[in-house]
């Protein structure tokens, strides 16, 4: 009769657990799941007007091609 108590505790736990990270994750991102289920693009809020710099880093040996190579294209 015991272990049927003792079982229940763990279930309880678990199960209180998995609700609790659920909460948390439907929290963080519940506004790109409701707009994604709606078909409406999410916009995120700008942090100020400034502009986006991407660097392009080129090796030099990507930019030299062999004589064999450039005939060929």
């Amino acid at each position: 009769m015991m272990n049927a108590a003792i079982g229940t505790l763990p279930f309880l736990a678990t199960l209180w657990l998995l609700v609790v990270l659920g909460a948390s994750v439907l929290e963080e991102s519940g506004v790109k799941i409701a707009a994604a289920l709606k078909g409406t693009p999410t916009r995120q809020p700008f942090a100020g007007s400034r502009s986006l710099r991407i660097r392009v880093r080129c090796d030099s040996k990507s930019k030299r091609v062999e004589p064999r190579l450039r005939a060929v294209a």
